[in-house]
């Protein structure tokens, strides 16, 4: 049997028992038990009702944090020309074509969020098998393939998160960081949530929400009652 310091069984102490809460009062639990020397991200992990594996179950989307995520983002851009310099003047920390191919190819993938101009995609599509499991791969329906530039790479800086849904249904993110006041952690779990919501596939039947767990980093998780998460 696995044994814990002090600092975690005190913490899994003041967890038990304790499911099924509202929102605020989860943000309270966690907020007040986190004891990490470093700055903890809040994380939500959802089990949704869903398949994956069938396309018409699959769970994708992207949403702005109204409160950002608290997170560093580096973002690359596939772009040449007038659109590699629009990257650079965004904000992207990295941009190029086949160099950057190269690059990802060797094993460099030192960014976050990946974003193309659809001229790009032969290039990128090469890049599937390295950038797809890591789900950095552009796509269109969540925003990364455009020739808005600009405006896509200002939102990946400015607090955007991508969700999909994993293995078993499950989809997980950061929404925020422990030093965010109680208020922002609420929003911008609410707005996460209702994202979610939203991305319903066709294909999902029975229950969609089954049950969404909340935690720091370095902490126990706790249940949300999925009706009060969800905000239509």
């Amino acid at each position: 049997m696995a044994k814990f310091g002090k600092r975690t069984r005190a913490a899994r102490e003041a967890f038990a028992g304790k499911d099924n809460l509202s929102v605020e009062e989860a943000v309270t639990l966690i907020k007040a038990n986190a004891n990490a020397k470093f700055d903890e991200t809040i994380e939500i992990a959802m089990n949704l009702g869903v398949d994956p594996r069938h396309a018409d179950q699959m769970v994708r989307g992207v949403v702005g944090l109204p409160n950002g995520t608290g997170k560093t983002v580096r973002v690359a851009v596939f772009a040449r020309g007038a659109k590699a310099d629009e990257a650079t003047a965004a904000g992207a920390d990295i941009v190029g074509a086949e160099d950057l191919m190269e690059a990802v190819q060797g094993g460099k993938i030192d960014f976050d969020r990946c974003i193309a101009t659809p001229d790009m995609m032969p290039i990128v599509g090469r890049l599937g098998k390295v950038l797809g499991p890591r789900n950095l791969m552009p796509n269109p329906k969540v925003g990364t393939v455009t020739m808005d530039i600009k405006e896509a790479v200002e939102a990946a800086k400015g607090g955007q998160v991508q969700f999909k849904a994993e293995k078993g249904g499950v989809v997980h993110a950061g929404i925020g960081k422990l030093s965010f006041d109680e208020a922002k952690l609420v929003e911008n779990i609410r707005s996460f949530v209702g994202a979610v919501s939203k991305a319903k596939p066709t294909g999902s039947k029975g229950t969609y929400m089954k049950k969404i767990v909340l935690s720091s980093t370095m902490g126990p998780g706790v249940s949300v009652e999925v009706d009060n998460a969800v905000t239509e």
